[in-house]
């Protein structure tokens, strides 16, 4: 057994989110940024009790995934469904995230969308001054529609120069993109990222596949 996180991104159903509830999941997602996955603040106060039946030690952590939210949307999201974590995946400065931490009571998580002619070595820099701020980042494959959630790998070879920046900060560094069943031991083996993100990997159909979500979850704890 090993410590690596898991996120499982984009739930939109009661009834596939209760499936879950006897697996060891560290963090569940919902996306309030433009999507096929999209769910309102309605909607996501009546799937977060399901949290709270977990059957694993600690249930997970609450995630909700935007795109340069203002600070309104975030108050009148939360004010509803009061989520543990906010996800930030578009260009929201340092100061944003500061100040959505300090307004809301909230964690943050900053979204990095790596693009095949992306040379982090060149951008780490940019991100110093998310240090001390966020609480975690996450690499995902960059989407021209949507920023990330492409369902596609990136170039894990960046992965390194990412994980030695989020280690000098004491950031954990988790990674999305492309992850299923199939690959995501070979992910683990190669790079022991702290966490791992999936969605459109466990689905079939569109729809989350409980089965598919069993063995993705298996997998990385027992790799």
């Amino acid at each position: 057994m090993n410590d690596v996180s898991v996120k499982i991104c984009g739930l939109q159903s009661v009834e596939v989110l209760k499936s879950m509830i006897r697996l060891p999941i560290d963090y569940i997602g919902f996306v309030f940024a433009k999507s096929r996955r999209q769910i309102s603040g309605d909607e996501a106060a009546k799937l977060l009790p399901v949290l709270k039946e977990w059957k694993s030690e600690k249930a997970p952590s609450s995630v909700g995934v935007f795109v340069n939210p203002s600070l309104t949307e975030l108050e009148d999201i939360l004010s509803n469904a009061p989520l543990d974590i906010v996800q930030l995946h578009g260009q929201e400065s340092p100061k944003l995230c500061k100040q959505i931490k300090d307004q809301f009571g909230v964690k943050v998580f900053k979204v990095l969308s790596v693009d095949a002619e992306d040379d982090f070595c060149s951008i780490a820099s940019s991100l110093d001054p998310y240090a001390g701020v966020i609480d975690g980042l996450l690499l995902d494959t960059f989407d021209p529609q949507y920023g990330g959630g492409s369902g596609k790998t990136f170039a894990w070879e960046q992965i390194p120069h990412a994980q030695a920046w989020a280690r000098a900060k004491g950031i954990p560094l988790f990674i999305a993109g492309g992850l299923n069943p199939d690959n995501v031991g070979e992910l683990l083996a190669s790079y022991a990222p702290d966490g791992v993100d999936v969605s459109s990997g466990v689905e079939t159909d569109g729809t989350k596949d409980i089965d598919k979500v069993t063995v993705f979850v298996e997998r990385v704890k027992s790799a």
